[in-house]
C-alpha cells in the first residue's frame, strides 16, 4: 500500500477516533465521512472497503473506550471545574445524561447514531461508573452496526445516478436524519416545559 494511501486512511480513522473519543470535539462530521468513504470504495482505484470498515470500527471502539475512561477517572473533576462550559454548551451533557438514564445500557448502542450524543454518551457512562463488561459489549456492537450501515449505504447507493447528481443534498439528508431524534426530543422537552409552566 502506498504511503499516500496510508496517510489518507490514517487521517480518516483519526477523525472518527476524535469524534467518538474526545468529549471536547463532538462536532466532526462522522456520518458523512464514513458514507463518502464507503462510496469511494465502490470506485475503480478507490478505497478498499475492508480496510475502510475494519479501520473505522477499530477507531470508533477505541474512541469510545478512551472517552469512557476519561469520564470514569476525570469526569467529575472536569464537570465541577466547569471547563466543559468553555468548549460546548452544558445542555449537551444534560441531554446525554437523560438519554443514558432513559435507555440504560442500550444508550451506548443507540447513541452511535446521533451526532454529539455519540461523543458525550461514553463520557457520561464513565462518570456513572457503568459496568465495563456491559459497556464493552454495547460499544463493539454499536460501532459495528453504525460503521456497516453508513459505509455500506455509501458503497451500494452512492453511485446511483440520483444520489450522484444530488450528492450534497443527500449528505444534508443524512445529517438531518442523524439529528432528527435530537430535534424531536427538543420539541418534546420544550412543549413539556411550556405545558407545566402554564
Amino acid at each position: 500500500m502506498k504511503t499516500n494511501a496510508l496517510l489518507v486512511y490514517g487521517f480518516l480513522f483519526l477523525i472518527i477516533f476524535i469524534e467518538t473519543g474526545l468529549i471536547f470535539l463532538p462536532f466532526l462530521p462522522g456520518d458523512s465521512i464514513i458514507f463518502i468513504s464507503g462510496n469511494l470504495s465502490n470506485l475503480s482505484g478507490g478505497f478498499n472497503l475492508y480496510i475502510v470498515v475494519i479501520g473505522f470500527i477499530a477507531s470508533a471502539v477505541i474512541g469510545d473506550y478512551v472517552n469512557f475512561e476519561f469520564g470514569k477517572h476525570l469526569g467529575i473533576r472536569i464537570i465541577k471545574s466547569n471547563k466543559l462550559k468553555k468548549i460546548f454548551k452544558t445542555k449537551y451533557l444534560i441531554n446525554s445524561q437523560k438519554f443514558y438514564f432513559k435507555y440504560g445500557k442500550m444508550a451506548i448502542f443507540l447513541g452511535r447514531f446521533v451526532p454529539i450524543i455519540r461523543t458525550v454518551i461514553p463520557f457520561t457512562a464513565g462518570v456513572s461508573k457503568m459496568n465495563y463488561k456491559s459497556f464493552f459489549r454495547y460499544n463493539i456492537f454499536g460501532a459495528i452496526c453504525w460503521i456497516l450501515l453508513m459505509a455500506l449505504s455509501g458503497f451500494f447507493f452512492g453511485n446511483i445516478p440520483f444520489v450522484k447528481n444530488n450528492f450534497d443534498l443527500f449528505l444534508i439528508g443524512i445529517a438531518f436524519i442523524s439529528i432528527l431524534p435530537m430535534i424531536i426530543n427538543g420539541f418534546h422537552y420544550y412543549f413539556s416545559n411550556y405545558k407545566y409552566g402554564k
